[in-house]
């Protein structure tokens, strides 16, 4: 895997497939070219992927969640992306901008949920919980986050990873949104957490993100705000999940203003992290609780 990074004290599994729930793997191994370059959909159907010799990689079902706030004019770039994911969930704020009929206007069997505008991270949650299929990716409706980086992301959940977070810092990755002030701020925090809950993360504050749909459960999230960043991640390590780093670059966002608030963020990220570090390990499942279903195996087809 090129440009990866990963903040797990294990090594990565040699096999590629999708594990149950503890993380094992249950299929075969990774076909060549899985985790290089991007879905182009125009050519394939949802899930898969033409290769040259004429075979289609299947993956696993993807749905993206997005949270939006007025992002009609950045919708009208992102959502002609997202022809390679088989669900898109839109978790609209009330906006007054035609969010909402540009989104359904492109991709029409979108899953709109309409919600006061309590936060990122409370819509975040109920995107989340909408989500029907095997795998989760989260990106901002901005356009900053480009739709063609989803297979580094998907190819490490297809090897077993729980939780893949996005790194500006790793190699390949980068920023051009990030001011000064803020790439600070996130370092700092970043060494924070590492410090707190022994990691190697080199990006903390970003929410480009990829987890199967059963790690969801046992993230027990509850933050409303941008603050929801930082709780994916420490209660990743908290309830035990196999986590990996990718490098990803980050855009500026193409239109409109950003709503987040440089130190009224960065002081709730702050207290989320010492919080939780003194709240304990996350419970995990019930040993007699049946376990989670295997997913679908990464599969090629004639």
């Amino acid at each position: 895997m090129r440009n990866l990074t990963t903040s797990w004290d294990q090594s990565p599994p040699e096999e590629a497939g999708i594990g149950d729930a503890t993380g094992s793997l249950v299929h075969s191994r990774r076909p060549a070219g899985v985790a290089g370059g991007s879905r182009d959909a125009s050519s394939t159907a949802p899930g898969s992927r033409l290769e040259p010799a004429g075979r289609r990689i299947q993956w696993p079902t993807v749905t993206a969640v997005i949270p939006t706030l007025n992002e009609a004019d950045n919708l009208r770039w992102l959502m002609p992306r997202l022809t390679a994911v088989d669900e898109v969930v839109i978790v609209d704020g009330q906006s007054t901008d035609g969010t909402v009929e540009v989104a359904l206007a492109i991709r029409p069997d979108a899953k709109i949920i309409v919600e006061p505008p309590i936060g990122k991270g409370a819509a975040m949650r109920t995107g989340m919980a909408a989500a029907t299929c095997d795998l989760i990716i989260m990106l901002d409706a901005d356009g900053s986050m480009d739709p063609a980086e989803f297979d580094s992301f998907l190819a490490l959940l297809c090897r077993g990873y729980d939780f893949v977070k996005g790194t500006r810092y790793g190699c390949g990755g980068g920023s051009d949104d990030l001011t000064g002030l803020r790439s600070l701020g996130n370092r700092m925090l970043t060494k924070l957490a590492n410090l707190l809950y022994g990691q190697h993360w080199s990006d903390l504050c970003y929410g480009y993100v990829a987890m199967r749909r059963d790690a969801v459960e046992r993230l027990c999230l509850r933050s409303t705000g941008f603050e929801i960043e930082t709780e994916m991640c420490v209660n990743a390590v908290r309830a035990g999940l196999r986590i990996a780093e990718v490098p990803s670059h980050e855009t500026e966002r193409r239109h409109g203003q950003s709503n987040l608030n440089t130190f009224r963020d960065g002081w709730r990220v702050l207290k989320t992290m010492i919080r939780l570090r003194f709240a304990g390990p996350l419970e995990r499942p019930e040993p007699d609780r049946a376990p989670a279903e295997a997913l679908p195996a990464l599969s090629t087809v004639e």
